[in-house]
């Protein structure tokens, strides 16, 4: 498609700087870097690069300030994150959302989780919608055995839908117009179930265009998937987005001559593939600069192993993967918006060149803040904090003689080293003190060791996103190729490959501009998709294929309208496939099998369950599959040659003669200071090799080449670098703040990636989409070392969990064993959450030498309601399946048949059931034991890289540098609470009490020794344990007491048994803080966990009281059984208001989508939305609650656990 004889552009303009790479008519490949805004020298950024090369090139004249002449011009493409900046800033177009009636709140809720379940002031950034419009309309799927009369009009699609309420046409011009004469023109709509009825909201898309709105975003259109929450946001983004670009679209083409008539301009979507510039949109712009990126490294690093995209700039890093076709995910969460749309899967992490660095308790902590631009790092004289690129300078990685001369107030200095020296010899003087005030014997850090722990703890921060990218989806972390591009990554490149055992690293010669170069390598693409809601079987493959043969004829057609012949034009065809009861689809392509039962187009089926085994680890054999979407990827080739783009360029031939060393220089590594080569990348051509240490100079980055490493020049020109094992340190059991913090992580990464595992092979609803679980590593004295951030009502519970295993079995834990456990006296929260035990033994050692366990929600363990979430249950018996300490796994043997007839003991009682899904608790049971083995898998290799006394070690430091920052919290407290005349001068006692709904009290008083950092939490007048189910383990009040203490520290410390080291607790013996074990405890968790968490936060006067339950609802009969907790408000606190809608303190578990919960339930969600006013009154109003409005489709016994309908939450201060 081409043009012979015209210059060819590839630009990503950025947010900071915007990428140029151009195709001269000769052959010959030009770069360039530009400021995106310098209002002082040009309007547009791209445009002003497209101008000097052309002139500079032609030798002809060209104005700025008049439109560049296009008739030497073939294409433009280009990536930009307008679209990211505006979502971030929230400058989009303003906007109107029109919504089903009864859920006008519903995009505010959300999934109703919180982002930091530790931010007492719960932070959400705002909707993107000014105004709202309910339509009077609802369309509701059929059911077999629904006992509803509706009389409706019928609609036979891919599925049989009834329009339960027509459309209110007159109110909707009516509401519309109001919004119109707010001067609001853009809106977005998201109509229940439009994903497969669209009718009302074309009907509504028409109407709003009559009335005169310019921009219309119906949410079948932009993305026709099921759940209404994603696909209304994206709607939004669309709207929001969408006139943005247009504008910016506008004044770009105006820059040159006849608005680029006869020229191609297309744009990168966040997908990978190109399009025309009158169809890029908001919803699919956000990753646009990104993606280019993507496509860069997959076309030029890719050849017999996956690779690892590894971009790291200045305040994140973006990781992705490549192995032969693009990663795609349809829904992720940008700027706090969750997009249903086709996009790159790529991760993002808050750590980059610009992170900064903080000493706190112990800890060496990088990120996730950021010096930004502006003031920057230390080093770039604006009076900025120490960052990673401060500490890469301070070693030496960083030469300033070859950075430009730009910093300072008349821009002409380089980096100033010398403050960054400063800076850390006063941070070395503060770690010094503190690891000597705790270790007489500690020998002092240099400036350089202190700086080098820094960047090992960056290096650690940023493989962590890498191994959930592939070992969490079942892939081998070192079987990949690290390619590295970006402005920072090449300083970093070695040792993180190193740390991963990958061999190999990769950098492209353009790695500096390798977004924009993307550009130009990628493919234009179209794509549909449309809603299928149809099982995949025999009888429905004519349909299935029909509908690709319709799908693909469209995309066909638009590609031949930008100039496709029909060789250059293929197409990729994907149905996204589920089973039956779950909603984890994947977008499966077909196998080239073809036969019988099998699509025309291949093998869906095969493709569906190879990749099911791979990312769950199991399939589920006789389970109905369904296709809930077909999609088709139509892609124009662009007919660009990737070797003929990276040919070398001209007078870069072939030498045999050594490189050319620039100088040498002392550069710090982990062993002192080495000799190291520095090579500038322009004099480096084919055929040259170089050991490191080394520094390589581009343009745009610097590469540092570790020791036992070693680079070669390829013959495209790019840098290949053989990865060493490395120098092993060897690391001692004495603490070492350093590794530490390094541990810190590998400890939490452990805990994080069992978590994973246990949502990737289970198969209930409430592990794998509501993430009602936690996983957690504890030590050989059954002491919790790290808790992933699940579940706060987890976190201490299980630590009680496993020492009463330890003490209850003594020798008896045999290795091969996995312990499963529920009941109050064992640690156990309430029934229905099952925790699975596995010791682990090492040769020559008697005793377990630690533990992994793990706590998940099955949604029935059987009792006396469906759920087993009974709101009347007066014993413990009535609430399902009891286990004190059962062997799940007994030598390596899974026991089903013991486990099934102890899950089906409670139907021997009178009026209850055994369990009713005993399928998913089986499957699930199975997922948890398989969390815990690669727990066992991951810390084995730890202790293969430092030995078993080092792991166990830092496992007890890990828990002392927990201890030392609840102390320092204390003193704080203490300290800043005013004493009374009749306490002691280093004794500090607060005090707080509240009541449960039936009068319950709970009482607390805390002494607090502001000298020692110690507190006595005496829970003494708390009121005695209940002929009911709000009696709560004692376990839940050390969870409780962990979660507040977490809160109040207000940064991230290692969540662990260190924690209550400070603190003593006293709790009545059967009082409904520690009832005897017979007791009902079902609403203990759910409830007075709640109040337990309010009487602390009174005491401590730190924030004011939330809804103080989790509004659980369970319903369900013999056929079906569903469990959900429901939002409410937060709290306010000294200086924010209170957020509505929204789970607080002890849960976080999400809610099920509306358009789910209607297409595999008996149920009509009539209304979701804020209760307003609700949150109280103040200078700082808390958050209001919802109304959560359900009609049942069948007879169902419902089962409602819920507080504060007596007492109300207290405030603060009035």
């Amino acid at each position: 498609m081409g043009a012979y004889g015209k210059f060819q552009f590839a630009i990503d303009r950025g947010g900071t700087f915007t990428d140029i790479y151009a195709k001269c008519p000769n052959g010959k490949s030009r770069v360039m870097k530009l400021l995106s805004v310098d209002p002082g020298n040009y309007p547009d950024a791209p445009r002003e690069g497209i101008r000097r090369i052309l002139e500079e090139e032609l030798g002809t004249p060209m104005p700025s300030s008049q439109p560049v002449d296009t008739s030497h011009i073939d294409y433009i493409r280009m990536g930009t994150t307008v679209a990211t900046n505006a979502l971030l800033e929230r400058k989009g177009e303003r906007m109107a959302l029109v919504i089903t009636q009864g859920f006008r709140d519903l995009l505010h809720i959300g999934n109703q989780s919180r982002p930091k379940i530790f931010d007492l002031q719960i932070k959400v950034p705002n909707v993107l919608y000014e105004d709202i419009v309910e339509v009077e309309e609802r369309i509701i799927l059929h059911q077999d055995k629904c006992c509803l009369d509706i009389s409706s009009d019928v609609v036979i699609g891919s599925t049989k839908l009834y329009k339960w309420k027509k459309l209110n046409e007159e109110k909707l011009r009516n509401d519309l117009t109001a919004i119109l004469n707010k001067g609001i023109k853009s809106i977005a709509v998201a109509l229940m179930h439009s994903y497969t009825c669209a009718d009302h909201e074309l009907k509504v898309g028409e109407i709003a265009t009559e009335l005169g709105f310019t921009q219309v975003s119906l949410s079948s259109k932009v993305m026709s998937m099921v759940k209404l929450v994603p696909r209304g946001f994206t709607a939004c983004v669309d709207a929001y987005l969408t006139p943005s670009i247009k504008k910016y679209l506008a004044g770009f083409q105006s820059g040159f001559d006849e608005n680029l008539k006869n020229v191609q301009l297309l744009f990168m979507k966040s997908d990978g593939g190109l399009t025309p510039v009158d169809k890029f949109n908001g919803s699919r712009a956000l990753l646009s600069g990104p993606a280019g990126g993507v496509v860069g490294y997959s076309m030029t690093s890719y050849e017999d192993q996956p690779v690892i995209g590894f971009d790291m700039g200045g305040t994140s890093t973006d990781v992705s993967r490549y192995n032969g076709q693009y990663e795609h995910i349809f829904e992720s969460t940008s700027a706090g918006v969750t997009i249903q749309a086709p996009q790159l899967d790529i991760n993002t992490v808050a750590a980059g060149g610009g992170s900064m660095l903080f000493f706190r308790s112990g800890l060496f902590v990088v990120g996730p803040q950021s010096a930004g631009a502006h003031p920057g790092p230390t080093c770039y004289r604006k009076g900025g904090p120490l960052t990673v690129t401060d500490a890469n300078l301070c070693l030496g990685r960083l030469q300033p003689q070859y950075f430009p001369k730009i910093f300072g107030k008349s821009e002409n200095l380089g980096l100033d080293i010398s403050a960054t020296k400063e800076a850390f010899i006063l941070l070395t003087e503060e770690v010094n003190q503190f690891m000597s005030s705790s270790n007489k014997l500690h020998e002092a850090l240099s400036v350089e060791q202190v700086a080098m722990g820094f960047i090992c703890v960056a290096n650690e921060s940023m493989c962590r996103p890498i191994r959930a990218l592939t070992q969490a989806k079942g892939h081998d972390t070192s079987g990949h190729v690290l390619s590295c591009f970006g402005g920072a990554g090449g300083q970093h490149a070695c040792a993180i490959a190193r740390s991963l055992g990958m061999s190999k690293v990769f950098i492209h010669k353009y790695s500096g501009i390798l977004s924009a170069y993307g550009m130009a390598l990628a493919d234009v693409v179209h794509e549909t998709q449309e809603s299928a809601a149809c099982q995949f079987n025999k009888e429905n493959l004519p349909w299935i294929d029909g509908r690709i043969d319709s799908l693909s004829h469209q995309c066909c057609q638009q590609l031949k309208s930008q100039g496709f012949s029909s060789q250059q034009i293929c197409t990729e065809v994907y149905l996204n496939l589920r089973y039956d009861r779950t909603d984890c689809a994947l977008m499966c392509s077909p196998s080239t099998t073809i036969g019988k039962n099998v699509s025309k187009y291949g093998d869906f089926l095969e493709t569906f369950t190879s990749r099911y085994h791979t990312e769950f680890g199991f399939t589920i054999p006789g389970r109905t599959i369904f296709v809930d979407d077909i999609r088709v990827r139509g892609v124009g080739k662009s007919g660009i040659s990737v070797t003929q783009s990276v040919g070398m360029d001209h007078g870069r031939k072939l030498r045999v003669k050594a490189p050319k060393c620039e100088t040498v220089v002392q550069c710090y590594f982990e062993d002192g200071y080495q000799d190291t080569s520095v090579y500038l990348f322009e004099q480096l051509s084919h055929g040259h090799h170089f050991q490191g240490p080394a520094i390589i100079i581009d343009k745009n980055s610097t590469i540092l080449v570790e020791p036992d490493c070693s680079a070669e020049i390829t013959e495209n020109g790019d840098i290949t670098i053989k990865v060493g094992s490395g120098k092993l340190n060897k690391v001692g059991t004495e603490l070492d703040s350093i590794q530490l913090s390094i541990f810190s992580h590998r400890f939490m990464s452990i805990a994080e990636q069992m978590g994973r595992i246990l949502q990737r092979t289970a198969i209930s609803t409430n592990i794998k989409e509501r993430l009602d679980f936690s996983c957690a590593l504890f030590g050989p004295d059954g002491g919790l070392v790290s808790n992933a951030p699940h579940i706060p009502v987890h976190l201490g519970a299980m630590q009680e969990a496993v020492q009463y295993q330890m003490k209850h079995l003594g020798d008896n834990i045999k290795e091969g064993d996995c312990i499963l456990s529920n009941h109050p006296l064992a640690g156990g929260s309430h029934l229905p959450d099952l925790t699975v035990i596995t010791p682990v033994f090492a040769l020559g050692h008697k005793n377990p030498i630690f533990f992994l366990a793990n706590r998940g929600h099955h949604a029935d363990i059987g009792g006396t309601t469906p759920g087993s979430m009974p709101p009347h249950s007066t014993s413990i018996k009535q609430e399902g399946a009891v286990f004190k300490s059962f062997k799940l796994v007994r030598d390596g043997k899974f026991q089903e048949k013991e486990v099934t007839e102890a899950l089906m003991e409670p139907g021997k009682e009178e009026g209850c059931s055994g369990t009713r899904n005993l399928h998913d608790n089986l499957a699930d049971l199975r997922a948890q034991v398989a969390a815990n083995q690669r727990g066992i898998h991951l810390v084995n290799e730890l202790i293969e890289a430092y030995g078993l006394p080092v792991v166990q070690a830092y496992m007890g430091h890990i828990q002392s540098n927990a201890e030392v920052a609840v102390r320092d919290l204390l003193r704080v407290v203490a300290r800043s609470t005013k004493v009374s005349d009749l306490e002691l001068p280093d004794m500090v006692s607060l005090s707080a009490e509240d009541f449960l709904d039936d009068g319950s009290k709970i009482k607390l008083r805390i002494d607090i020794d502001s000298e020692k950092g110690s507190a006595v939490f005496d829970f003494s007048g708390t009121s005695p344990m209940v002929l009911n189910n709000l009696n709560a383990p004692k376990a839940i009040t050390l969870s409780a007491i962990i979660y507040c203490l977490r809160c109040m520290v207000g940064y991230d410390v290692p969540l662990n048994q260190g924690c209550l080291a400070p603190v003593d607790i006293r709790i009545p013996k059967w009082s409904i803080l520690d009832p005897e074990e017979h007791a009902a405890v079902v609403g203990g968790n759910v409830l007075t966990s709640q109040r337990i968490v309010d009487v602390i936060m009174k005491a401590f006067k730190t924030c004011a009281a939330s809804q103080g339950c989790m509004n659980n609802i369970t319903f369900g009969d013999n056929e079906v059984g569903y469990y959900e907790t429901v939002a409410g408000g937060a709290g306010a606190g000294p200086t924010w208001h209170g957020r509505s809608g929204v789970h607080t303190h002890m849960t976080n578990t999400r809610i099920t989508d509306p358009e789910i919960l209607e297409r595999r339930y008996p149920v009509i969600l009539q209304n979701f939305k804020l209760n307003p006013g609700t949150g109280g009154r103040g200078e700082y109003v808390g958050g209001d609650g919802v109304v959560r409005e359900m009609l049942f489709r069948k007879n169902l016994v419902l089962s409602v656990l819920t507080e504060r309908r007596v007492f109300p939450p207290y405030g603060l201060e009035g």
